[in-house]
């Protein structure tokens, strides 16, 4: 089976031409978590020498230093060196989830000429940290999962029309998961389908490390001093977060950045991480990706909505194998705020789904 990917190009033009190296981005991102450039070095897996050599190299080009050495307190990023990594971050926390879907798309179509064989399930899901690494997971082994991001009720809507073999969509524990339910129901086939409990995650307020502006909880988001950044419409986060504000009797035109989006979790925290926003609503997993504080708000389920006709065949059977199994647990338990303890329990109907009491 063949795999793809696909990675954006940045090429600076000044004096001269570069071709921008993201590993830049790796080596920055520890600097600014541990101020050691050996620490910075290990984790973008080269050398000390080899990662100086690199941050030497852009500080030549752009003719000023992007880390400043200070005697007893390690390494850190300049104004630029931080600008620098907040676009860069942004930019793949942004463009990740885009660029996977073509991959996917171009990949599928090549290994259908050359081997006649399709990806065993086509998932269309909500982004998620643990669908993500499901896929990984999958590339390993034949039971390869052709996955396409799509919005929460996207998502069911391709399961509707036929277009996917499996949807991935989350609703909260208690009642207002009962209340996103009846939403997700008018886009579910009309019968005949099953749920699969993927994962729980909590979802919650990311706020800038050290939380400088003392938010509490989504009274905060009417604050004129508050600017946040909301998720895109379509997606289940969106829908969670105007149910908690409906809930609360707030006021959407009062809160600041209301209307600027973005597509994924890492996207949102990129955004807090890069000081252009204060906060955002969703997973635990993607603050900590971006060493930002979290309050949480709800426990999620994220359930995977299959045909009831679908379910006996191997390569679903294969897929609850594998939430069953160990290597999926101790992926799920390396991601902040998710458990796996029931990945694999099948449901018949929202209803029951929403009414288990969960971990």
């Amino acid at each position: 089976m063949i795999r793809i990917q696909i990675r954006p190009v940045w090429r600076f033009h000044s004096a001269s031409e570069k071709d921008f190296d993201f590993q830049l981005i790796s080596i920055l991102a520890e600097l600014d978590a541990s101020q050691k450039l050996t620490h910075a070095a290990e984790s973008a897996g080269i050398s000390y020498r080899h990662a100086w050599n690199v941050v030497s190299e852009w500080e030549a080009f752009f003719g000023t230093p992007l880390v400043t050495k200070m005697k007893g307190r390690g390494t850190r990023l300049t104004p630029l060196g931080k600008r620098l990594l907040w676009a860069g971050q942004r930019a793949q926390a942004r463009l990740e989830p885009e660029l996977q879907n073509l991959a996917a798309e171009f990949a599928d179509a090549l290994n259908e000429s050359l081997t006649e064989q399709a990806p065993s399930l086509v998932v269309h899901a909500s982004h998620d940290f643990a669908i993500a690494g499901l896929r990984e997971m999958s590339a390993s082994s034949r039971a390869t999962i052709g996955l396409q991001y799509k919005g929460s009720f996207d998502a069911l809507a391709s399961l509707r029309r036929g277009e996917c073999d499996v949807a991935g969509f989350h609703l909260p524990e208690g009642p207002l998961g009962a209340l996103m339910a009846q939403r997700y129901a008018e886009c579910l086939p009309a019968s005949g389908f099953k749920l699969i409990r993927f994962v729980t995650r909590a979802q919650g307020l990311i706020v800038r490390a050290g939380n400088p502006k003392s938010i509490k909880d989504v009274h905060d988001l009417c604050r004129p001093d508050v600017r946040m950044v909301n998720r895109q419409r379509g997606s289940g986060t969106r829908a969670l977060l105007e149910f908690l504000i409906s809930s609360h009797g707030l006021d959407r035109t009062r809160m600041l950045g209301y209307e600027t989006e973005e597509i994924t979790h890492g996207a949102v925290a990129a955004l807090i991480a890069g000081n252009q926003a204060d906060v955002g609503f969703g997973v635990q997993a993607a603050a900590a990706q971006y060493r930002l504080d979290f309050l949480p708000l709800c426990r999620e389920i994220y359930l995977l909505a299959c045909r009831t006709e679908e379910f006996p065949s191997k390569p679903m059977r294969e897929l609850l194998a594998t939430l069953k199994g160990a290597e999926f647990h101790a992926m799920v338990k390396a991601l902040a705020g998710y458990d796996a303890q029931q990945a694999g329990e099948v449901y018949e109907g929202l209803a029951p789904a929403t009414a288990h009491p969960g971990p």
